[in-house]
């Protein structure tokens, strides 16, 4: 059949300003309809008005156009169910009892054209009956919409027709599996959590979708079209139809909400609209936690809620579509059977009537690998059972043992704990996790919320024992191995962050949890004592690591006489890891993964009783970056030139393999003219390792930062090292900030270009004015600078801490040199859009209170967004 398209050709017929009319009653019924909507927050009432206005508009536009009798208008998808947002499209489907001639498909062309000079945003489609037939057979969405279709105007006879034909064609058995497999891709693209950072309300799992299904479904079987009607076939109780209810207004509201804020189609809940919404609901701000929180946290509750009622509504609607008759049955033992392949309670009451039945299900799954799931009874009555998880189940000795028995098997841990905690096990289990269950984190670091980031830890650290993973974590693999009841781990996985939001140490407030925790379930004081320290000491391995000087002895003889042990050391390092690495993709990199390698070792080596010494530790690095030069067939005493010119300091803070490469470029031009920048990719894995070379000039660090910064590089870490006759010898660890770097074509152009600007030394220019993203724009950080001198008062300590944006630290390498400050290292961490920079430095500046705190002033300015 030819396309029927829109068309704007001119008329005289008059219709043009009745169009205007009708325009102008819709602009002024919805302004009247969002006012009304602030004031009483009906929901139903809103799409159900909403709806009946834009049922008049077309009725009018229909009747002007003089459309024929024989056809008829049709609301499709949303519109058609009733739930007409502020700012949907008009889904139309214009029926026709026979193919159109010429003069119709003009006709019909116009009428499109009319409904959008109307100001209605209509999506359509014209077709006959056998046309719909064809089209539904090809697409489940179209057989979808078609399933939800209302009469608006034109030919009641035509459109029973048109029904009678969409419930023939409907095969329920299809239409399930076709829907669910919808339901899966559409998970997919939300990464299968309803716990985004910016959910879409409508799409993502536990949003409206969810909800669509489960009626789209029970709908075309033939087994009711509300959740009141499923109630009472027994698919729900009515209690949980109520709750479905709630939920559905809930998410209903938000997506009117944004509509109204966005003032156009917006189905995502971004952090743009986050907060006024929030307040719009009624949240207001506490000390610890922003209005938006609570309001995501109570969205988090509703999408998770709705994904389990969806599980277990589509496991109770395939049992009906997809009768059984000679189930299988295989008896586990008094209290549990196998029933094709699923976990199955033998009695329904099971749970109410044995409590202890409930963590036993949990067990069983990972102790039966034949078992795939549990049937939907028994999901049902964990669900409505899990009140019974009382204070007095929670003293039962059986049942703390049953819990850490599920923490102790060699497998299954993680999906039982996710499992546990999908059905509101875990946090009636463990009273302080309830707390945290759809718990954001804006500290943009996290992009997990609290509930969801321990259970990723508690999963990396699984990862550790598990062959098939022992290539991406080799030490770590190596270390758990040989770790004795390693399971104590997940345990301190699990309270590491549980104290998050309360106000106060959030370390110190999880470690007692942690400490009631293992006391009441009869762990040794040793084992206990290694929960809690881990807990309390969880965040102090990554800042030894990534912000102070690993080359300086105190540091690290420090550390390790915090940790006291080399089992407690083993311990940290495998959660820290695991703690890192699950907190967002963005954070983990090889760069700390070799920061945190490189502490481990040093403390370890400590801890063994190998005493660190100085001397001894750069006799043995220049011995084996003297045996390295050998390799490329250079004259014994190639490194003396260079090295005549080194101090210690440079020794302490370069390995042998660096001190090899850079003898190797160096030794033949000691005292060039011209500088040497010369690149390689990262003896870490990620990035490049880039080396400078020259004489030192005002403004080198700041030179160097403003390059990296105009070629879109992060600086992740600086050595800067001058020699004694006068020569910058700088190293500089950086990464592109694209998702895909092509480094090896970055090389070239880096020593060619940055050694150009070294040699001419242009002006430096002010920092770029970079764009801040929208979670700093809407979770600013308040930078802080703080300088104090180190304990021999030698250098001082510069830290900075601010939101990340480009040139960030060009700007603080100006500022550095204005005041004529030297910087001897630079340890540059970057998680997320937080940037927590420590620089060592230098200089006469420092040496004066009132000139230090005028840097702080300027520093703080230049951190500003």
């Amino acid at each position: 059949m030819p396309a029927v398209r829109a068309t704007r050709k001119p008329d005289t017929s008059g219709v043009p300003a009745e169009l205007a009319r009708i325009r102008n009653n819709l602009a002024a019924q919805r302004s009247a309809l969002s006012t009304h909507f602030e004031s009483r927050r009906n929901t139903a009432m809103l799409l159900n008005q909403h709806r009946r206005m834009v049922d008049r508009a077309l009725r009018e536009i229909w009747a002007l156009q003089g459309v024929p009798r024989t056809l008829s208008l049709l609301a499709v998808g949303g519109f058609g169910r009733g739930e007409q947002f502020p700012h949907s499209d008009v889904d139309l489907l214009i029926l026709l009892p026979e193919p159109p001639g010429a003069a119709l498909i003009n006709k019909l062309e116009q009428l499109i054209g009319r409904f959008w000079d109307a100001g209605l945003d209509v999506g359509h489609s014209v077709r006959t009956i056998a046309d719909c037939v064809d089209e539904a057979a090809k697409d489940i969405t179209v057989q979808t919409s078609m399933l939800e279709a209302r009469l608006v105007a034109g030919s009641r006879s035509l459109f029973r027709q048109f029904q009678s034909m969409t419930k023939e064609q409907c095969d329920r058995q299809e239409f399930f599996k076709a829907k669910l497999f919808e339901q899966e891709q559409r998970h997919s693209k939300h990464q299968d959590s309803p716990y985004n950072l910016e959910p879409n309300v409508k799409e993502a799992p536990g949003g409206l979708r969810d909800l669509h299904v489960i009626l789209w479904i029970s709908r075309a079987s033939g087994l009711g079209g509300t959740w009141i009607e499923l109630a009472r076939r027994g698919f729900v109780t009515v209690r949980e139809a109520l709750q479905l209810g709630r939920h559905q207004k809930l998410l209903q509201e938000l997506r009117i909400r944004l509509h109204y804020a966005a003032g156009r189609r917006e189905d995502r809940l971004l952090f743009d609209y986050q907060d006024r919404i929030a307040r719009e609901l009624g949240y207001a701000p506490t000390e610890h936690r922003r209005a938006s929180e609570l309001l995501m946290q109570r969205y988090y509750h509703t999408a998770k809620t709705v994904t389990q009622l969806n599980t277990i509504l589509l496991q109770n609607l395939a049992a009906e579509i997809f009768p059984e008759h000679d189930a299988q049955v295989q008896v586990i033992n008094e209290r549990f059977q196998k029933v094709h392949e699923l976990l199955d309670a033998r009695e329904p009451d099971l749970f109410e009537r044995e409590p202890g039945a409930i963590l036993e299900s949990f067990l069983i799954m990972q102790q039966r690998a034949d078992l795939k799931g549990m049937t939907a009874p028994t999901l049902r009555a964990l669900w409505r059972a899990r009140t019974r998880i009382n204070t007095a189940f929670r003293r039962d000795p059986r049942n703390r043992a049953m819990f850490l028995s599920i923490l102790q098997q060699p497998r299954g841990i993680v999906h039982e704990l996710r499992r546990m905690n999908q059905y509101d096990i875990l946090a009636r289990y463990l009273p302080p996790f309830r707390r945290i269950v759809g718990q954001m984190q804006h500290d943009l670091f996290h992009v997990y919320t609290v509930d969801q980031h321990i259970l990723t830890v508690v999963r990396n650290l699984r990862r550790f024992t598990m062959v098939e993973f022992a290539h991406e974590y080799p030490l770590c693999s190596q270390l758990m191995a040989d770790f004795d009841r390693h399971w104590l781990l997940y345990v301190a996985a699990i309270f590491h962050d549980i104290a998050k939001a309360r106000g106060g140490d959030h370390s110190t407030l999880g470690a007692a949890e942690a400490r009631r925790f293992c006391r009441a379930h009869g762990l040794s004081s040793e084992d206990t004592d290694l929960v809690e320290f881990l807990t309390k000491n969880h965040l102090a391995m990554s800042m030894v690591a990534q912000k102070q000087d690993l080359s300086d002895v105190e540091v690290v003889r420090r550390f390790a006489a915090a940790m006291g042990s080399e089992r407690r050391l083993i311990a940290l390092y495998l959660l820290t890891v695991a703690d890192i690495r699950g907190t967002s993709p963005r954070v983990w990199n090889a760069w700390r993964g070799k920061l945190l390698e490189d502490l481990f070792h040093a403390a370890r080596r400590q801890l063994k009783g190998h005493e660190i010494s100085h001397d001894h530790d750069i006799q043995a690095k220049q011995t084996e970056a003297r045996r390295l030069l050998r390799l490329y067939a250079l004259s014994d005493t190639v490194e003396e030139a260079l090295w005549r010119e080194l101090d210690v300091a440079y020794f302490m803070r370069h390995d042998a393999q660096e001190c090899a490469w850079q003898t190797r470029l160096l030794h033949y031009r000691v005292n060039t003219d011209r500088p040497v920048v010369k690149a390689r990719f990262s003896p870490v894995g990620e990035g490049l390792q880039v080396m400078i070379y020259c004489r030192d000039q005002p403004g080198l660090f700041a030179r160097i930062c403003g390059f990296f910064s105009s070629i879109n590089y992060n600086i992740v870490d600086a050595k800067i090292h001058t020699t004694r006759h006068g020569y910058a010898l700088d190293t500089f660890q950086v990464m592109g900030t694209a998702p895909t770097t092509h480094y090896r074509e970055m090389i070239t152009l880096i020593e060619h270009d940055l050694a150009e600007q070294l040699t001419t030394q242009p002006p430096l220019q002010p920092p770029p004015q970079g764009r801040v993203s929208r979670q700093l724009k809407h979770f600013p950080i308040t930078p802080e600078v703080h300088i104090r001198p180190d304990e021999r008062g030698q250098y001082h300590a510069l830290s900075v801490v601010a939101g990340d944006r480009p040139g960030l630290l060009y700007g603080i390498a100006l500022v550095l040199s204005r005041y004529n400050i030297d910087l001897h290292t630079a340890k540059i961490l970057t998680g997320g859009d937080r940037a927590e920079d420590v620089f060592v430095v230098s200089g006469e500046a420092l040496n004066s209170e009132k000139t230090v705190l005028q840097l702080e002033s300027d520093m703080l300015e230049v951190l500003q967004p």
